[in-house]
């Protein structure tokens, strides 16, 4: 009866301690989400609310009217298209870029990566205005480049400046620190011995990066493409200073809209399609970390 007792005594107490440091966790927890919910989801279905009321003689009423004058204007779809446009550029360049980077910072022994992760981890401490000013000396017209090439007795080249491959370059400069940082995180999964016995088996650098190395790196791809998505997509300087006049990225629409057209409930439809676009690929990167925390149980 004794043991019985003392037993009973042990879960009751394991439970309230239980209890107890739930209960902690939840407080610890709930000043961020309050945070999160003022700062963040407040203002997201308070800006969808504004879209949908209208105002009117009377009052206000129910209207999707700013929708269809988005999806009606050609002007504002061509914005829209610019921007899946150079989005999916630049995420396709920074992979391409970043990935062959990340391996080699990965499995290099040598000085030199260390010297090769500071240039490539640089242009994170470089302002998007004071790189927008650089590469408006060195690639626009009458540029470093163009100075260099009629030096040199060659023509010069069309500048990428004013074009859409103007915040394509400055977006993918700006965003190789942070994608190369989360792919060498994810290959940090990939172990040194899969490697090595793949190797020894006679496997060649494509077989080996087929079969061991991006299975094992599928969810840091797709939270990479993930941010780099949201990050290029809401863009605002690089597409402002470098990009052309029209059609224009949905960042400096939204602002001219805003701030010159003088039809601010037109800019908040803007931002809320964005917003939704944007949130289909954060989707995407909650699933991911929905299935590496499964993974780990």
């Amino acid at each position: 009866m004794t043991d019985l007792a003392s037993s009973g005594t042990r879960r009751t107490g394991g439970t309230a301690a239980s209890n107890g440091r739930g209960l902690t966790g939840l407080l610890l927890v709930s000043a961020p989400v309050a945070l999160l919910g003022w700062l963040i989801i407040y203002p997201i279905f308070n800006a969808i609310a504004r879209t949908l009321v209208a105002p009117t003689e009377t009052g206000t009423a129910f209207s999707v009217d700013t929708y269809v004058r988005f999806f009606s204007d050609g002007y504002a779809l061509a914005n829209l298209w610019l921007t899946l446009w150079v989005t999916a550029v630049c995420a396709a360049l920074l992979l391409a870029i970043c990935l062959p980077l990340a391996l080699y910072l990965r499995f290099a022994k040598s000085r030199v990566a260390g010297v090769v992760q500071g240039l490539a981890l640089f242009p994170m401490f470089v302002p998007s205005v004071i790189l927008a000013y650089a590469l408006i000396r060195t690639i626009g017209p009458n540029g470093g480049v163009d100075l260099v090439l009629n030096a040199l007795g060659l023509p010069k080249i069309n500048s990428p400046y004013l074009t859409p491959w103007g915040p394509i370059i400055g977006l993918v400069w700006d965003n190789i620190p942070l994608t190369t940082l989360m792919l060498v995180a994810g290959l940090g999964a990939v172990s040194d011995n899969a490697v090595e016995a793949a190797r020894d088996a006679g496997a060649r650098p494509f077989a080996l990066l087929r079969h061991i190395i991006l299975p094992q790196i599928g969810n840091a791809m797709l939270v990479v493409l993930s941010f780099t998505v949201l990050s290029i997509f809401s863009a605002f300087t690089l597409p402002y200073v470098l990009g052309p006049a029209s059609p224009e990225m949905m960042g400096p629409f939204m602002q001219r809209t805003f701030s010159q057209v003088m039809d601010p409930r037109m800019a908040v439809t803007q931002a809320v399609i964005t917003f939704g676009i944007c949130a289909i690929f954060g989707a995407f990167y909650v699933r991911s970390i929905a299935k590496n925390r499964e993974a780990r149980r």
